[in-house]
């Protein structure tokens, strides 16, 4: 019982330092301006409200918190890596 609980926590835990990462690289990609810029602003108002729509769906049908956590991490790791190359 308490081992689910401590793992999600770890896990919330990883996601909130992961979160950190995007938000660095995004404003340092923000701070440059341009069009590349504005088209990852879209993005990442795009995202919160894709990403939080899915986390209602995955709930109201029955998913887990620690689903909801795992796909959010999965997301974060994708933009960490796809701001990381640039």
């Amino acid at each position: 019982m308490y081992d689910s609980w401590l793992r999600l926590g770890f896990d919330t835990v990883r996601l909130g330092l992961e979160a950190q990462t995007v938000v660095a690289l995004r404003l340092a990609k923000l701070s440059l301006g341009g069009t590349a810029a504005q088209v990852e602003a879209q993005r990442m108002v795009t995202e919160k409200v894709e990403a939080a729509a899915e986390a209602a769906m995955t709930l109201a049908s029955g998913g887990t918190p620690e689903r909801v956590v795992r796909d959010y991490r999965r997301k974060v790791q994708a933009n960490a890596r796809r701001l990381s190359r640039g």
